[in-house]
């Protein structure tokens, strides 16, 4: 297949892929607004919006670009070929991070998106065997999941491990030129003029740093930490690498100590700054109880998980954005609506039924399992189904082994859902609704669990409340059976592990 056809089909796979994620938008938008509707009154009208730079040029429109793919694809490959190709002016959107910094995500326009994907997979498919086998970011044989397994095996070998922490500032924005081609041209990697025109042209409006938001990028990040990598295989060190997020461990001080050593010489040679306040330094990890002759710490954050010797966990900060959807959620089915004098809320509880409870539980429910109802996980758990399509955010957690956390985490949940549910039926008796002798407000939270499965919405358990252990359980049995790749959710390459 020419390089026109395969440019022609990836402009076109990339504007499918925008086209359906503005309907699925448009969809969600539209469902949210109709259910919003029925909740209460003085709803404002839907606003349907499209990205801020579709305006600025219509190749950024996956709709314009979608029908004219063929010209289009013909007009680059041509570039291409006579070595003119340039990528047109991206659009940066400014990102505000968590610790309070921006970052900047460049947006090209589809048909320079579409040939950045392109070589960004030819690039690959003939080098990926040159990249460390412990380098788990931008890799199609190769996940966070992954990285989490062989970090957890590892460490649960010994009682203790010393491990080092360390973390980059603008790492993307940061990288010095001449060291990626230096690291392009020395170490094996199979590149072509063609494939160096085009990444000399990506970089050619930039004079340090790699655009951050597009394909190539990703090649070039594993790229510019070759050097590191090798440095710590060649020191006989464990590490496990995800972009720029790095931990390093040895039951050895004396090496965990050259680890450092590497890191210094790699921030020094590309130019990337170590950031200190996002980097622990050396700690020595011991299971819980050891006695230990120096400071230690029972776990640490690793993307999305908090990792100890002998147990996995959704790190602190993950643990409360799932809180915090969970208790919006109830919030916006249970409370809002009767927060408003007049009463703007339009479902009020009535023999022993409360609509609004149902759109919670079931809302909760899809966002834990992915659409998944309780009789098919415990269907899965026992055998009699043989398969199982997790969707949920518990399925971007697939390797948790604390279920101490998932009871405390069950625990809480059943408290959200007693403390929304009496703050209801206050808000209800505000506005001379008494509705405390009636389910679901009579039912102690002891008995909730008990209670909600007890009562049948059209002959089906509607209202059986969601729980983090059984998701577990299932994820358990999916892992054992078909492996990682089987249970991680499909979007899993793509979630915010980093900022979790």
């Amino acid at each position: 297949m020419s390089i026109e056809d395969q440019l022609r089909d990836k402009i076109t796979q990339e504007c499918e892929k925008l086209i359906l994620r503005h309907h699925e938008y448009h969809n969600n938008l539209h469902a949210e607004w109709s259910r919003a509707r029925a909740r209460m009154t003085g709803v404002p009208p839907k606003v349907i919006q499209t990205p801020e730079y579709w305006s600025i040029d219509r190749k950024f429109n996956p709709f314009y670009v979608k029908s004219k793919a063929a010209a289009i694809a013909k007009s680059i490959a041509k570039k291409i070929a006579d070595g003119t190709y340039v990528p047109n002016d991206p659009f940066t959107k400014v990102i505000p991070k968590a610790n309070g910094g921006t970052r900047q995500l460049t947006i090209y326009q589809i048909p320079d998106a579409a040939v950045s994907k392109y070589f960004y997979s030819r690039l690959l498919a003939k080098n990926k065997h040159r990249f460390s086998s412990f380098s788990y970011a931008y890799r199609n044989d190769r996940n966070v999941h992954f990285a989490i397994q062989d970090i957890t095996v590892d460490l649960s070998l010994d009682a203790r491990a010393f491990i080092a922490e360390f973390d980059f500032s603008d790492f993307f924005g940061s990288i010095g030129h001449e060291y990626l081609f230096a690291q392009l041209h020395q170490n094996g990697f199979l590149v072509s003029e063609e494939d160096e025109r085009i990444i000399r042209a990506f970089l050619s409006k930039r004079e340090r740093g790699i655009p951050q938001g597009t394909s190539i990028s990703l090649f070039l990040a594993n790229l510019t930490c070759w050097k590191l990598d090798k440095s710590f295989e060649m020191e006989g060190l464990k590490f496990a690498r995800y972009a720029d997020d790095t931990v390093v461990w040895s039951p050895d001080y004396a090496a965990i100590c050259r680890a450092f050593t590497c890191i210094e010489a790699f921030s020094r040679e590309a130019g990337v700054p170590i950031n200190p306040s996002k980097s622990d330094g050396i700690s020595l990890l011991a299971r819980k109880g050891l006695t230990t002759e120096i400071a230690s710490k029972e776990q640490f954050d690793f993307l999305g998980y908090s990792i100890g010797v002998d147990r996995v966990a959704i790190r602190e900060k993950a643990e409360k954005r799932i809180k915090k959807q969970i208790s919006y959620l109830l919030y916006k089915n249970l409370i809002q609506p009767l927060k408003h004098t007049p009463l703007r809320g339009l479902i009020i509880p009535a023999n022993d039924k409360d609509k609004a409870l149902l759109s919670a539980i079931s809302q909760i429910r899809r966002y834990l399992y992915g659409g998944l109802l309780h009789r098919d996980i415990v269907e899965y758990i026992n055998g009699r189904r043989r398969t199982l399509h997790f969707k949920g955010i518990m399925s971007f957690y697939p390797l948790l082994s604390d279920e101490d956390q998932l009871r405390a985490l069950d625990g809480w949940l059943l408290s959200v859902i007693d403390r929304s549910i009496q703050k209801r039926s206050k808000l209800l008796l505000a506005h001379r609704f008494d509705r405390r002798r009636s389910f679901p407000f009579k039912v102690k939270r002891a008995n909730i669990v008990e209670e909600y499965r007890r009562r049948r919405i059209k002959g089906k358990r509607l209202l059986e409340v969601p729980s983090f252990t059984l998701i577990y359980r299932a994820l358990q049995r999916g892992l054992r059976e078909s492996g990682i790749e089987y249970v991680m959710h499909p979007e899993s390459n793509k979630y915010a592990y980093i900022n979790a």
